[in-house]
């Protein structure tokens, strides 16, 4: 246990997750039929050429899906990138061409766009975040606030987008909050106590996990739990002054521990609390609450 996350670049864990949500897309959009517009309008082996298009500026996440979804939708059609994941873009830049099967690529449109969208607006609002704390040490860190069944593609956008990703799942680390602290209270258990008695048990039954973290609202917890020396503390709610003093206390007796501010963060304030000293600023709106990227397709008159 050191307090390192697992971080999601693009690799096999990412696109399993990628090629299931493409196989629900598709079957949702199209129920086991045909896009009956296309099949009733667009003659059979009629070529077709697109550009993707970004329609403001972002950070583009989401192409590698895309690829995978061609595999796998549209044999007839052929990608070819001209931007990869992380660019930042702006209005009217090319992010890929498709060539092909007219039918094919209408057919994957939606579904298309839907992923680059999304995952392009994660990025984005990650990268606006990740901005407004250039100079300071803390990094910015995603959280389990992710769409269900999509967390580890939001959580790829968010690395896209240069934030950390924080813990993939409740199985890869412990992190006592609140809840957790108040029912260990009723069995008379103090949240030094409860966070021992975690360290032990994992030991005992040889469970590894990457890390051990703690919520604390207060100073008064904060130096309750400081002797234990998990090996994160997040600092929930805390004013800047306490977080301030927070970093003070940590600096004196458990230095190598890592302190994470969370609650309430916007861009507004981040800035303000990374200059507070704290290694870490947890953020549930990178992926609760950022807006799609606009992104369209742009035909050519005709096949190229």
């Amino acid at each position: 246990m050191n307090g390192q996350f697992q971080q999601l670049d693009w690799g096999s864990e990412v696109a399993e997750s990628a090629t299931e949500l493409i196989r629900l897309a598709v079957a949702e959009d199209l129920g086991g039929q045909r896009d009956w517009t296309t099949a009733m309008l667009v003659p059979d082996g009629a070529p077709g050429s697109v550009d993707v298009v970004a329609r403001q500026d972002g950070v583009v996440a989401g192409l590698k899906v895309v690829e995978l979804l061609i595999e796998q939708l549209a044999s007839d059609v052929r990608l070819t990138l001209s931007s990869q994941d992380g660019d930042q873009v702006a209005p009217g830049r090319v992010l890929a061409n498709l060539t092909g099967s007219a039918a094919d690529i209408l057919t994957a449109e939606r579904v298309l766009l839907n992923f680059l969208g999304r995952l392009s607006g994660v990025a984005t609002l990650t990268r606006t975040y990740v901005d407004a704390v250039v100079g300071a040490k803390a990094e910015v860190y995603d959280t389990r606030k992710t769409t269900p069944g999509w967390r580890l593609l939001e959580k790829y956008a968010v690395r896209c987008g240069g934030g950390q990703n924080h813990r993939l799942g409740l199985n890869r680390a412990v992190m006592i909050k609140d809840n957790h602290v108040a029912l260990a209270s009723q069995q008379g258990l103090t949240l030094a106590e409860a966070t021992e008695k975690v360290r032990s048990r994992l030991a005992d039954q040889q469970i590894a996990v990457e890390a051990i973290e703690v919520e604390v609202d207060t100073l008064e917890q904060f130096a309750q739990v400081l002797p234990t020396q998990p090996d994160i503390v997040l600092l929930d709610n805390m004013t800047n002054d306490h977080l301030r003093a927070a970093v003070e206390l940590r600096d004196a007796s458990a230095p190598q521990m890592l302190l994470e501010a969370s609650g309430g963060v916007s861009l507004a304030t981040i800035g303000a609390i990374a200059k507070t000293g704290v290694d870490r600023i947890s953020v549930g709106a990178l992926t609760h609450s950022a807006p799609c990227l606009d992104i369209g397709l742009d035909w050519h008159d005709s096949g190229r």
